[in-house]
C-alpha cells in the first residue's frame, strides 16, 4: 500500500460517493471495506442527518467499525458503531424564533430535521426532491413557530438560486446572531451555528484520535466541503466538483461520481504503483 502516512479518508456523499441516482456501486463498496480493513479510518460527512446516512453507513460496514459521522454539515458528530454523540453544536431557541418570523413575514417556507423525519411548514416544489434524496418521511406543520424547541442543529430554507441569495441577505441584515450557510443542491439554504462546518469537525476527530493534519484525507464536490478540503493535508475535488472546490484542492479525480470517481481515486492512491 502506499501513502501509508494517511489513517483519515473524509467523504462527503451527494455527488461525490453516491451516483446520481443515490447508490453505491460494488466496485466502490469493496474498495471502502478494503481500506477499513486495511486500517484506515472512513469518515462519512455529510448535511445529512444521521438518520439519512444509515443506509451507507450500514452498506459499508461502517456500523461495526470504529469510525464516526460528521452530519448536519459538521454541527453533529457521531461514533458510527455506536451512534453516541461525540460533539454537537445548535442553533438557541431564540435565534430560531427569529428566522421563523423572518421567514413568516417574508412568506418562505421552512424545514427542519428530528430523528427519521422531516417537517416542512408547507408543501412546495422542492419538498418532494428532497424527500427522494433523504428517504425521510415528511410531515406539514401549519404553525412552524410552535415546533421549535430548544435548539435544533440547522433549519433549511427551499428554493431557486436567486431566491435564497436574496433570503441569506435578509437573515444576515436583521438577524443579529453568528451563523453559518450553506447552499447544498442549489436549492437548498441551510442554516446553523458559526463555525459549524466538516472542516471543524474532522478537526475535532483528529483532535480525538491524536491524529495529525497531514494523515488526514478529505474528498468532496460542493462548497460545503469547502473548509474540510481545506484543512486536510490532502484535499480531493471530484471531476464533477464546484469549480472553486476544484481550485484548492490538492488532487482532482479523474471520474466523476457516476463513474465511481472515489473508488477509482483511491484504488489508484493506495494501491497503485
Amino acid at each position: 500500500m502506499n501513502s501509508t502516512k494517511l489513517r483519515v479518508i473524509a467523504l462527503d456523499l451527494d455527488n461525490t460517493l453516491l451516483r446520481t441516482d443515490l447508490s453505491l456501486s460494488y466496485k466502490t463498496r469493496m474498495l471502502i471495506k478494503r481500506l477499513v480493513e486495511a486500517g484506515l479510518t472512513v469518515v462519512l460527512a455529510s448535511g445529512r442527518i444521521p438518520e439519512a446516512m444509515e443506509k451507507y453507513v450500514r452498506l459499508l460496514g461502517l456500523h461495526k467499525a470504529h469510525s464516526y459521522l460528521i452530519s448536519n454539515n459538521g454541527a453533529l458528530i457521531t461514533e458510527s458503531n455506536t451512534g453516541h454523540i461525540v460533539h454537537e453544536m445548535l442553533l438557541d431557541r431564540e435565534t430560531l424564533l427569529k428566522i421563523c418570523d423572518l421567514a413568516h413575514s417574508e412568506d418562505f417556507p421552512l424545514q427542519m430535521y428530528d430523528d427519521n423525519i422531516t417537517y416542512i411548514s408547507r408543501k412546495n416544489e422542492y419538498s418532494a426532491m428532497d424527500e427522494k434524496i433523504t428517504g425521510l418521511r415528511q410531515v406539514v406543520v401549519e404553525n412552524f413557530r410552535s415546533l421549535v424547541g430548544e435548539a435544533c442543529y440547522k433549519l433549511i430554507i427551499p428554493g431557486d438560486t436567486e431566491h435564497l441569495a436574496c433570503v441569506e441577505t435578509l437573515i444576515r441584515t436583521y438577524i443579529d446572531s453568528k451563523l453559518s450557510f450553506f447552499t447544498s443542491r442549489k436549492y437548498f439554504l441551510q442554516i446553523s451555528r458559526e463555525g459549524a462546518n466538516k472542516g471543524s469537525a474532522l478537526e475535532k476527530i483528529a483532535n480525538i484520535n491524536f491524529i495529525r493534519q497531514e494523515e488526514v484525507m478529505a474528498i468532496g464536490d460542493s462548497i460545503n466541503d469547502e473548509a474540510m478540503i481545506r484543512w486536510a493535508g490532502v484535499g480531493v475535488a471530484m471531476a464533477n466538483g464546484d469549480e472553486r472546490i476544484k481550485s484548492i484542492a490538492s488532487h482532482i479525480t479523474k471520474k466523476t461520481n457516476d463513474e465511481d470517481g472515489v473508488a477509482d481515486f483511491l484504488e489508484n492512491y493506495f494501491f497503485g504503483q
